[in-house]
């Protein structure tokens, strides 16, 4: 399993942006996280500057959104629908697309729930309960 630092999932994000803004090409990976970058222009700037932006911290209880995990978020959320893991995911991110009629706000409900589900996983130190997960789908509609 491939578990990245902080520094190293950051870093990710920022040769990506940098690597197509020069033109350069880009791996299968890659162009997921291009595709979920570019539908975010509001980290854009934020991508340009990874001098001052790669050790930036952000709070919650302050009302900060973290836009690397946001972003990262986007890319587990985008491998689950491509393999269907959790089972029925896929058939859960359908409907809300369809019900919403916009896949993005309907892969921003995955990523609220996805996000909910390991907090609770993290705060019970169990693993992440993937019915719990759907659950939290369904009740999204």
């Amino acid at each position: 399993m491939f578990a990245p630092s902080r520094d190293q999932a950051r870093r990710f994000l920022f040769d990506t942006w940098h690597k197509y803004r020069a033109g350069e090409a880009l791996s299968a990976l890659e162009r997921v996280a291009l595709d979920v970058i570019t539908l975010h222009p509001e980290y854009h700037a934020l991508l340009d500057n990874p001098e001052r932006n790669s050790d930036r911290d952000y709070s919650p209880e302050l009302g900060q959104i973290n836009p690397f995990l946001h972003l990262h978020l986007h890319l587990a959320v985008e491998e689950q629908l491509s393999i269907d893991q959790p089972p029925g995911i896929r058939a859960e991110y359908e409907r809300l697309r369809d019900a919403r009629g916009d896949p993005h706000a309907a892969k921003h409900a995955l990523l609220e729930c996805l996000g909910e589900v390991l907090w609770q996983s993290q705060r019970s130190a169990t693993a992440l309960d993937a019915a719990q997960y759907l659950e939290c789908l369904r009740r999204r509609a």
